[in-house]
């Protein structure tokens, strides 16, 4: 089955339906779920990649799992601050299936020594039509693990014409908990490697050989659903230059805030587009500062960031649909 649509939320909106309604009950290493199987996802704007409902994960989280990839590191703790998914009890310090070290190849002593985001790059580089530009993130030797087995397979980027279209394959994708997080972070890699080679944004095409939800979270997906439409709001288009470098950058002001030190923006030299992120990680870090986060959030540049702060915005009635301006 195919669903296709301009944003996430009107994505879900197909989705999860058709998961409640021809989901098949199937129990897995995480507990009892429905399950479907080879369900296609294709987002025609990827810049519309997060949801609008508040029931939905905020983006805080998506943008720490994001920096969490790019820093390379396998390390559980980077993500405490935005979540504590991976630091459950009994869970290891370090992270067995974490994407970062797989596609930055920082941790050689692990046997991830090749950064695969370059290989894509340069591959496209050389040939913007090549059908090689392939990011592999499930491994044979994760046939060993007994827990944290990767459920990304592959990531791949196709230069056609003067765009950059990806796919990205999944052995096993969570529709409510992990889908949005998993087409935020693509989406930006895919949208980073087309700034990079200076081609425009093209469609994300995302399948799954199990897509699912758990039992856990069926009352919330049906709760999602009785919210009706949400409007599409676009992230705005990254600015041309090096993404990857200003990624770098963003990532040292990470560090301070995860410091606790203070961060003077209008010294920091960021185009409006990382700026506004990086006031985000303020705003969740010094979610207890009320002063702080005012501060903040009275600087965005976008301003349908600040629907993530108001929970009364957001919701189109059913059979209505509106596209807010960029």
């Amino acid at each position: 089955m195919e669903f296709r649509a301009d944003g996430l939320d009107d994505l879900l909106a197909q989705l999860y339906p058709f998961i409640l309604e021809t989901g098949v009950e199937n129990v897995g290493s995480k507990g009892r779920h429905l399950d479907t199987i080879g369900t296609t996802l294709r987002l025609t704007d990827p810049r519309a990649r997060l949801s609008r409902s508040m029931r939905r994960a905020k983006p805080f989280s998506a943008i720490g799992e994001l920096l969490w990839y790019l820093s390379g590191t396998d390390e559980a703790s980077f993500m405490d601050p935005y979540h504590r998914y991976y630091s459950q009890d009994g869970a290891p310090s370090e992270v067995a299936d974490a994407y970062g070290p797989r596609l930055r190849g920082r941790l050689p002593e692990k046997g991830f020594d090749y950064d695969q985001l370059q290989f894509v790059l340069e591959t496209l580089r050389e040939k913007p039509g090549s059908r090689r530009a392939i990011i592999q993130i499930y491994d044979s030797a994760d046939r060993t693990l007994e827990r944290d087995v990767p459920c990304t397979t592959t990531l791949q980027f196709h230069g056609r014409g003067d765009q950059l279209h990806m796919t990205t394959t999944m052995r096993s994708n969570d529709a409510y908990i992990g889908l949005p997080h998993d087409l935020f972070c693509f989406t930006m890699l895919q949208e980073m490697v087309a700034t990079r080679l200076r081609l425009g944004l093209g469609e994300y095409v995302h399948f799954a050989g199990s897509m699912h939800i758990y039992e856990s979270n069926l009352a919330a997906a049906r709760g999602y659903l009785h919210e009706g439409y949400h409007r599409i709001a676009p992230m705005p288009a990254m600015p041309a230059g090096d993404p990857f470098e200003a990624f770098a950058k963003l990532m040292q002001v990470e560090t301070r805030i995860r410091d606790g030190d203070a961060v003077d923006f209008d010294g920091l030299g960021f185009d409006s587009y990382y700026e506004d992120i990086a006031r985000l990680v303020l705003v969740n870090f010094r979610s207890d500062d009320a002063g702080e986060v005012t501060r903040a959030m009275r600087g965005l540049t976008h301003r349908e960031y600040h629907t993530y702060m108001d929970d009364r915005d957001g919701v189109v009635p059913v059979g209505k649909r509106e596209t807010v301006a960029r």
